[in-house]
């Protein structure tokens, strides 16, 4: 098993003493092998927590899903629960920072980086995103609007973290389109933000009308009236 080193700053927060730590000649510490193996277990758990979470409250919503309901899913006690989050809230907390934000990372964000033609990458993205959503029997809609619908006037603290997934979205759709502008594909008079801002409420849409409409031909009908709207960007000469 590899070490994990954590300079000796951490002293400040955990206890430097042999039962933690090993000391190394070079003035690091390690932290001793049966606790990295507890911590190990506590994170694994952690996340099986997690995954069962999010699966719950994305298909009955968070309201509607309970820690009970959770603990009886993961045959795990409330002690145990509450060992590891503080709350619902913060459990939920941990989800997006550790689970959605992922999601919309490696399906939404991560695609669109790089140097290729922005407009074609953007029509990829989103017609790959769809049609994972068309295959997935257990869809019930894009997880974040789904979320955001729920929490809206409920709590404010969750809603501004889901907010702030949307904006790095956004945040990277601009982006993408203004070096597009620089590269020469994108025409210059193009108004990066509210072409990102249509891109990202005309994705919500669909994803919502998907759940219980017919995925295939909503996807094809979305992905023909997106590639028409991305082609009315074209820098002309490139036309």
């Amino acid at each position: 098993m590899s070490i994990i080193c954590i300079r000796t700053s951490v002293c400040t927060i955990l206890p430097c003493n042999s039962e933690v730590f090993n000391n190394r000649p070079d003035g690091l510490l390690t932290l001793k092998p049966n606790l990295m193996d507890k911590n190990l277990k506590r994170m694994a758990t952690m996340h099986r927590m997690q995954v069962t979470g999010m699966e719950l409250f994305y298909e009955q919503g968070y309201y509607n899903t309970s820690v009970d309901d959770i603990l009886k899913s993961l045959e795990l006690s409330k002690g145990a629960f509450y060992y590891h989050f503080q709350s619902k809230e913060d459990f939920f907390i941990s989800i997006i920072q550790n689970l959605i934000v992922q999601k919309v990372y490696a399906t939404l964000i991560e695609p669109i980086e790089g140097n290729n033609n922005p407009l074609t990458v953007i029509e990829n993205c989103l017609d790959n995103a769809l049609q994972t959503a068309e295959n997935n029997e257990m869809d019930y809609g894009f997880v974040i609007h789904n979320f955001l619908t729920e929490f809206n006037g409920r709590n404010e603290t969750i809603s501004r973290y889901l907010r702030d997934i949307l904006k790095i979205w956004e945040v990277n759709l601009i982006t993408l389109l203004q070096k597009g502008k620089t590269d020469g594909y994108v025409n210059r008079h193009v108004n990066s933000e509210a072409a990102a801002s249509f891109i990202i409420s005309s994705y919500m849409g669909i994803r919502t009308l998907m759940v219980e409409g017919n995925p295939r031909i909503l996807r094809y009908n979305y992905i023909t009236q997106l590639r028409t709207y991305l082609n009315s960007m074209v820098q002309k000469e490139l036309a």
